[in-house]
């Protein structure tokens, strides 16, 4: 440390308010020389200052706030201009905004001031593309490969720019390298078998797609590519099953689902999917699809500042496209910059198909900031947009019955009947609403239905035996089915409480204690269940035991009815024991 005491003033004045005399800003402004006079005084260096702003960029990117991490950085740099690691943080920024040229003045100067630092290569490579400059960018692929044959991206953009151009054999010379040096490299053998599937090399592009997939079975990328390629190859069942496997992988693969839901059309689209291998061979010799493919994996893998530098670089000589915004709202969302995620997320046009996605983020988020109904204005639009989709309805049941609007909610319930008759976890669903809304008998059928489908549906069954037991009525049946329900999840502490509460309702109380103190055990602090053992208690002449329950569960309640009538047993008890009677 050059100043120890100077750095700790530095550390302090950091988190300084904005009236600090160690606040900075850009340009100069009439405090300009106070604050210098402040720096003087305290010892500061202009490597202090620097640093200064370093560290409080670095806090504005932790807390996503990206415009007051560019002006800290841009201030950082003007003090330091000769540091690269400031040139390259702040090279990332403008990239992120949409500005390439600036990014690739300050990518240009990090390289120029640290020439083996990869990354900063990396960038100035991808924006000097994004700006056309594409020869240029193949050079400095070039060079990062001779510097460091461990990187995987210089192999695969320099292998779409040599495509591009029309140079197949440099292009496969590339990604052989790739593999050479990376035996286990995905996207090496991935991007190999898209050069041979634009080829018209199918045998070859299948086999390399599968030598992908045997380093990551995962890859939803790599399995829709593949299924493209067996449909090629008139082999639809192996198709719609990678189709079926990628969706899995990632339920918002727009092109997965297309095509499947092709297939399982049962007509012989061979006109189509001859189109789609024409979309292939172009998009194969588009480095701008490379890049979005590599983002994606950025995005798979949890890489989310890579992932939006590669996005926001396609963006930026790509504005309207919507495959691009969907994803960047996607990481941007993941981020924490939600300003930014609901500005690209908007705008994904209506006619995209990644439109009932966007639509579907633009809910979730609305949801998280706790605005319900624009959260249900776009899962509508969503719905229209896609109509009859499972998930979309489902997410619609669940808001609506956040929203407190059951009458919608069992509305869209019974939508998810009417699509999947068959399906026993939506006649749960409805049943679970009905329940909610007062109408016990229409509750009670949809379970009967949901076991009459599924006779392994432990939940509804013990639903439907719980309802019973609670009327007091036909306890034999609701403890076979009760059973039952144990039988597939003995463990289930709900289960074992609806069990305990038969064995009240018979008046068999010491059986009652064992199975509610199991089911108390099991759950822990659910208020219902614990006002039941308290009950117990009571009839077995446990009753300290059961005040004290009692006033437990009425801590935890969050039901209002259920508080009100904990509020009167521990009144009652109360009252019993000042006047020495009995309790209950």
């Amino acid at each position: 440390m050059k100043n120890p005491l100077a750095l700790l003033l530095l550390a302090s004045a950091v988190s300084l308010p904005a009236c600090s005399t160690l606040h900075l800003t850009r340009g100069t402004s009439p405090a300009e020389p106070a604050q210098k006079a402040s720096a003087e005084q305290l010892g500061l260096t202009t490597d202090d200052l620097a640093l200064a702003h370093f560290l409080k960029g670095e806090v504005a990117m932790r807390n996503a706030d990206y415009d007051v991490a560019t002006r800290e950085f841009e201030a950082a740099v003007k003090l330091d201009p000769e540091e690269p690691r400031l040139r390259a943080r702040l090279a990332n920024l403008y990239v992120r905004q949409g500005d390439l040229s600036r990014g690739y003045e300050q990518a240009s100067a990090a390289v120029a001031g640290d020439p083996d630092d990869i990354q900063s290569r990396l960038l100035l490579a991808g924006t000097l593309a994004g700006l056309g400059r594409e020869n240029e960018a193949a050079l400095q692929y070039g060079e990062i490969i001779q510097r460091d044959p461990g990187t995987p991206e210089a192999y695969l953009f320099l292998a779409a720019l040599s495509s591009k151009s029309g140079n197949d054999q440099v292009a496969t010379a590339t990604l052989e390298s790739l593999i050479e040096a990376n035996p286990n490299s995905v996207m090496g053998y991935y991007y190999l078998g898209r050069l041979h599937a634009g080829a018209g090399r199918l045998d070859q592009a299948e086999h390399m797609f599968n030598e992908a997939l045997k380093r990551n079975p995962r890859s939803a990328l790599v399995m829709t590519d593949l299924a493209l390629v067996e449909e090629m190859k008139q082999q639809p069942e192996k198709a719609s099953a990678l189709y079926r496997k990628a969706l899995a992988a990632d339920p918002e693969n727009v092109i997965a689902r297309n095509r499947l839901a092709s297939l399982l059309v049962g007509q012989k689209r061979l006109d189509e999917a001859l189109a789609e291998f024409r979309e292939l061979e172009r998009i194969e010799a588009d480095p701008t699809e490379t890049r979005v493919k590599i983002g994606l994996i950025y995005l798979e893998k949890g890489d989310l500042d890579r992932a939006s530098t590669e996005l926001s670089l396609v963006l930026s000589t790509d504005p309207d496209n919507a495959r691009v915004r969907y994803y960047l709202g996607v990481v941007f969302s993941e981020t924490g910059e939600l300003a930014r995620a609901r500005e690209n997320l908007s705008a994904v046009a209506v006619g995209s198909p990644f439109y009932p996605d966007a639509q579907l983020q633009l809910a979730y988020l609305a949801q998280s900031e706790g605005n319900l109904s624009a959260a249900a204005d776009h899962a509508s639009a969503a719905l229209k947009a896609r109509p009859g989709s499972t998930s979309i309805i489902e997410f619609l049941v669940s808001l609506e019955r956040e929203r407190k609007q059951l009458q919608a909610a069992i509305g869209y319930a019974q939508k998810l009947v009417e699509v999947d008759p068959g399906n026993d976890r939506y006649r749960f669903m409805l049943g679970a609403l009905y329940t909610d809304a007062g109408d016990k008998q229409a509750a009670l059928d949809q379970m009967r239905k949901a076991i009459e489908l599924n006779p392994q549906n432990a939940a509804a069954l013990n639903f439907l035996g719980y309802s019973l037991a609670e009327e007091g009525r036909d306890l034999d049946e609701a403890e076979r089915l009760i059973r039952r329900a144990l039988a597939i999840d003995p463990n289930d502490g709900f289960y074992v409480d609806s069990l305990g509460w038969v064995y009240y309702q018979r008046g068999q109380f010491p059986q009652a204690v064992e199975e509610l103190e199991r089911a108390v055990e099991l759950t822990g602090d659910d208020p219902t269940i614990t006002e039941h053992l308290a009950d117990a208690y009571i009839q077995v002449g446990r009753e300290l035991e059961a005040l004290r329950l009692y006033r437990d569960a009425l801590r935890r309640s969050e039901d209002s009815a259920q508080r009100a009538r904990l509020e009167g047993k521990v009144r009652t008890m109360e009252r019993a024991d000042k006047a020495g009677a009995p309790r209950l």
